[in-house]
């Protein structure tokens, strides 16, 4: 099972660190990632491995977000096959 991580929000230190410090005390693999820089905007799409959550796909999904709060960014947490029906022409 897989899932995307998307970031949006202005750029500043330790963004990548802490999306990916969540990630592994919930033991998802980091599976890909891209991130983008517009001027001051950050973007990032992760591609995570969610197939040995240690608390559950809604756990992570708060944490990100919590942190996400914490850090005036926008985080979104979506299972792989919903994220590609969406994104289908």
């Amino acid at each position: 099972m897989r899932a995307i991580i998307t970031v949006i929000g202005k750029d500043k230190v330790s963004i990548v660190a802490n999306i990916s410090t969540v990630c592994a005390k919930n033991n998802a693999n980091i599976l890909d990632i891209n991130q983008t820089l517009l001027q001051e905007v950050f973007t990032m799409v992760m591609l995570i491995d969610i197939e040995h959550l240690s608390d559950g796909f809604t756990s992570l999904k708060n944490q990100l977000e919590e942190v996400g709060k914490e850090n005036e960014l926008q985080v979104h947490l979506m299972h792989e096959d919903i994220f590609n029906s969406m994104h289908r022409i």
